[in-house]
């Protein structure tokens, strides 16, 4: 969404995380489309023991959109809606219910980024990121959690289709 104040770099990285997250792009499917008309039972279902099923990966994404987030705008750490940080468990209790409360907490914290970043001057997208290690700047982590959405969108998509052929 293109509003008067958004520089051409912005608009670029919006382009970033919007085709890695939902729209539509050459490279296949996104992090959304991965997950859409996916079942709880499916997306709880686990290649091995100690292995993440998709149901927590798309938690996982979730939790970095919004650590992300909470590092462009100087959020205070410890705000995420679950407690812990990074993985989440999810055997898959809840059933569908539980899943689409996850998924949608997943595009919440997607639109909330994508507001943030929007909201961003654009002579700030070379400082480094509040809290975040050494120098790291704000356009490296919002490059970085574009590349995140399509890294788990791959698999993602590998694990339905390990599922599919087991």
């Amino acid at each position: 969404m293109r509003n008067e104040t958004t520089g051409p770099a912005l608009e670029v990285l919006l382009g970033l995380l919007d085709e890695a997250f939902e729209r539509k792009s050459w490279h296949g499917t996104n992090l959304r489309g991965s997950l859409r008309g996916l079942p709880a039972k499916q997306a709880a279902w686990r290649p091995g023991p100690r292995r993440h099923n998709i149901w927590e990966i798309a938690v996982h994404a979730a939790y970095w959109k919004y650590a992300v987030r909470r590092r462009l705008s100087g959020e205070k750490r410890g705000s995420f809606v679950l407690p812990g940080s990074n993985w989440f468990l999810r055997a898959g209790t809840g059933g569908e219910a539980a899943w689409k409360a996850d998924l949608a907490l997943l595009v919440d914290e997607h639109r909330r980024l994508r507001a943030v970043v929007e909201a961003l001057d654009e002579a700030n997208l070379e400082r480094v990121a509040a809290g975040a290690s050494g120098k790291t700047t704000n356009v490296t982590l919002i490059r970085g959690i574009a590349a995140h959405d399509l890294y788990h969108a791959g698999q993602i998509q590998l694990l339905k289709r390990l599922r599919a052929h087991r």
